[in-house]
């Protein structure tokens, strides 16, 4: 019992260190809207609150796979870290594999790559976006991870998508749109909808997993379910994480 006191108090700890990252990005001035959108947090090797996130790499096993996922915080900020969204999502998609097999998914702001690639291992044809900074630390991950594909998992396609750009470049009819912790930042809302409404058709999910930390948050699944139905699924309450399906209204 008291080795399980200690996990859930850990667990605890790193959930109030991304609340705490998260509100101390929202205060702080960037100098350009592109650092903005990525939700560059400064890179502070004295703060003991980042540590966590300032390790070089995180393992994970998925799908009997060891994932061995680069974080990059110095350059990339909480785009380029794993948070607890990412791997919630990861292990309800490998607890729910139907929902991946052979469907065509894409993955949205997807920061390491953690999800995309548990999704390819499970079957589906994934493409995995984020906006052009992002990229580096994305492509590194993937390529490293799926240096040797197999005759049945197809490795996942990187591409750049910048919420409600060139969205006519990408298709209308995938099967999954995977998002973890993409939805803190209110300025990006409008751009983000705009997406979901051009990536989904009638028979179209998308799953959001995250955290909900400010009213903001709330308002965003309020302005989602104009266009879509909206419920949720999952709670990790361990994590504080909660998984919302949305369908298009058809």
């Amino acid at each position: 019992m008291a080795i399980r006191r200690q996990i859930v108090a850990l667990v605890q700890l790193l959930a109030n260190i991304q609340t705490v990252v998260m509100a101390d990005y929202s205060s702080v001035e960037e100098p350009s809207s592109s650092c903005n959108s990525l939700a560059v947090v400064p890179y502070d090797e004295s703060n003991v609150i980042l540590v966590p996130f300032q390790k070089k790499t995180r393992d994970f096993l998925f799908v009997e796979k060891r994932l061995i996922i680069k974080q990059n915080w110095r350059d990339g900020g909480v785009a380029a870290v794993v948070w607890d969204a990412a791997v919630v999502l990861s292990e309800f998609l490998e607890s729910h594999k139907q929902l991946v097999l052979e469907k065509k998914v894409i993955e949205l702001g997807a920061g390491t790559g953690l999800v995309g690639m548990v999704a390819s291992l499970l079957g589906g044809y994934v493409e995995i976006t984020d906006r052009e900074m992002a990229l580096k630390t994305l492509k590194y991950n993937v390529g490293e991870n799926f240096k040797h594909p197999t005759h049945d998992v197809d490795s996942p396609t990187v591409l750049e998508l910048e919420w409600g750009k060139s969205l006519e470049t990408f298709s209308r009819n995938y099967d999954l749109i995977l998002g973890a912790d993409i939805i803190y930042l209110e300025e990006t809302f409008p751009d983000l909808l705009k997406t979901l409404a051009h990536l989904s058709g009638c028979k179209t999910k998308v799953l959001l997993s995250c955290k909900i930390r400010y009213d903001r948050d709330v308002n965003f699944l309020q302005m989602l379910k104009n266009d879509f139905i909206v419920h949720q699924i999952f709670h990790d309450k361990e994590r504080d994480i909660v998984i919302y399906e949305a369908s298009r209204k058809c």
